[in-house]
């Protein structure tokens, strides 16, 4: 007997593995996986502007890159004594402006070189809903509770959205040819805008995006998060406590559909070292002068030796 939807997935052409150099772009579903593929140590560049929801944001930060941009105090802001720029996400914010710029700036860099050096890039997309800043006439990829009455709200339309999509692959093709590009639609709800708004905001998200997708099948992969989390779990045990954000058991479950679908079988054995080495890193021994941990201390000093002379790139 079946009790679940069984939602397919593709694997994408060039699997990941350790050599590969990966670009994680969007929302904070992109943290979920961006912060798996962290935990096992693969070489990834995630959200340097921080989360991202509307594709205009995204492509807004990949003209900034491509464009090599330097910000300047002009561009910046101070509301609630903290410094914002409209197009970063309020985690960059700071008290110092000239710390704020130099992270802007150092994000465009990260971003530039990612953008023309990644040989996989996946793009998250959250919302159709987009605020524009009235004083200046553009769209913000955050409002830094700056008071609403200073934004006017909208709804892409799904034609847009496509336009936008196009233009972040044209871009991204510009800058790199061959790297492995994986769209996919946050399964976290956007409840705050409404629960229809929110469908209504999903759906032009998914008519745009694979428009694009059919457009260009041999160059474009999706991954189906969202279908997975909300036809396939379909249920509110996989919801942390504010039944919007998936929960950990429910991303462990997604990030073993992304490891059978995107990351190559030859890395595997490695990934299952550097699991090991972590959870003997977060081990606390009860008696550390006994001859048992101090074996065990032996042990996990020669795996960590062996995975760092074999990929130079991994600290714990």
């Amino acid at each position: 007997m079946k009790l679940t939807t069984q939602v397919p997935f593709q694997s994408i052409s060039n699997p990941i593995n350790y050599d590969s150099k990966i670009l994680n772009i969007g929302s904070c579903f992109a943290e979920n996986i961006g912060d798996r593929l962290d935990y096992f140590k693969f070489q990834q560049i995630q959200n340097p502007f921080g989360i991202l929801f509307h594709p205009q944001a995204i492509l807004k930060i990949f003209q900034m890159a491509s464009e090599e941009t330097v910000f300047s105090k002009s561009d910046i802001f101070q509301h609630q004594n903290l410094w914002h720029h409209f197009d970063a996400h309020s985690r960059l914010s700071h008290p110092d402006a000239e710390f704020l710029l130099s992270n802007l700036n150092s994000a465009v860099g990260i971003l530039s070189t990612a953008l023309k050096n990644s040989t996989h890039i996946f793009i998250t997309f959250g919302t159709a809903w987009i605020y524009r800043h009235l004083a200046s006439d553009k769209f913000v990829a955050n409002c830094h509770k700056v008071p609403n009455s200073e934004f006017s709200k909208k709804l892409s339309t799904s034609e847009e959205i496509k336009v936008i999509i196009s233009e972040i692959r044209s871009l991204i093709r510009s800058q790199n040819p061959k790297a492995e590009l994986t769209f996919t639609i946050s399964p976290v709800r956007h409840i705050k805008d409404g629960v229809l708004e929110n469908n209504r905001s999903k759906a032009h998200l998914f008519s745009a995006l694979h428009e694009v997708l059919d457009q260009f099948p041999n160059d474009l992969n999706y991954f189906p998060s969202y279908e997975f989390v909300l036809d396939e779990l379909r249920d509110y045990r996989f919801f942390k406590r504010d039944l919007v954000h998936p929960n950990e058991l429910a991303v462990d479950l997604i990030w073993e559909k992304f490891k059978l679908n995107c990351i190559e079988n030859s890395a595997i054995p490695t990934l299952k070292k550097v699991e090991n080495l972590q959870k003997s890193l977060a081990h606390r021994a009860v008696n550390p002068e006994s001859e048992d941990f101090k074996a065990f201390e032996i042990q996990r000093n020669n795996l960590k030796t062996e995975l760092q002379e074999k990929f130079p790139f991994m600290q714990f």
